[in-house]
């Protein structure tokens, strides 16, 4: 008898009502377990008592606003983190990014569009087979095991949010390839469509990890009028 699959547990945040219940009651059918908070603190001590496998995060809260909760909750674990901003400010966007977000959403957004963003970053979390099998990735002094999701160089682990570690894997299963971001976006995040400078704020993210000097990066170069390629091969 095939066991049933277990429910993630997401916490929704978020201090307006009406978008907590629809996002809540959309998640809730496509089956998963919801949790809510309508402010900062209420969510960091939600997201201490109960871990949640991936939140659902508004950038705009009063107090400690949306900004600060993703540090904190950084600082914690890796725990997924899909931001909800109000505006279509590209600043507000890369703030959220900058800070660890795995994706973001922009209200007005379609409620389906949310549930299929949430799922695509929780599969990600999960890994599941990848290119190439489970052997270790070498390249630019960089090792990094997809199956426990580790990585390290010669000054120790390297802490990745979500996208930076399968940026980066990508990367090292490609050395010496240009990609470009449409090319990124669409492999790495899974998606056809969308921001493109959620790519561009990933790979400089990336390059303060694994770049002795990032204003002057020797592994990830840019490729102009093209994208990135990775050269530590």
């Amino acid at each position: 008898m095939q066991q049933p699959r277990p429910q993630h547990h997401v916490l929704v945040v978020d201090d307006d009502p009406t978008v907590t219940e629809v996002v809540a009651g959309y998640l809730d059918r496509a089956g998963f377990t919801v949790d809510r908070a309508a402010d900062g603190r209420d969510a960091l001590a939600r997201a201490a008592a109960h871990p949640p496998d991936l939140v659902v995060l508004d950038l705009m809260l009063p107090g400690l606003d949306g900004l600060a909760v993703c540090a904190r909750l950084r600082e914690a674990g890796p725990v997924p983190v899909v931001m909800l901003t109000a505006r279509g400010d590209e600043e507000d966007r890369i703030l959220g990014l900058e800070v660890g977000a795995d994706d973001y959403v922009t209200k007005p957004f379609s409620p389906r569009e949310l549930v299929l963003r949430v799922s695509s970053v929780l599969r990600r979390a999960a890994g599941g087979p990848a290119p190439g099998g489970g052997a270790l990735l070498r390249g630019g002094g960089v090792v990094l095991d997809p199956a426990a999701r580790t990585a390290q160089d010669a000054r120790g682990p390297l802490r990745l949010t979500l996208r930076e570690f399968d940026l980066l894997a990508h990367f090292l299963r490609h050395p010496g390839r240009a990609f470009s971001r449409e090319e990124l976006m669409a492999t790495v995040w899974g998606w056809d469509f969308g921001d493109l400078s959620t790519v561009t704020v990933h790979v400089r993210r990336l390059r303060h990890k694994v770049e002795n000097d990032p204003a002057q990066p020797r592994l990830i170069t840019t490729v102009w009028g093209v994208g990135y390629r990775f050269d530590g091969g």
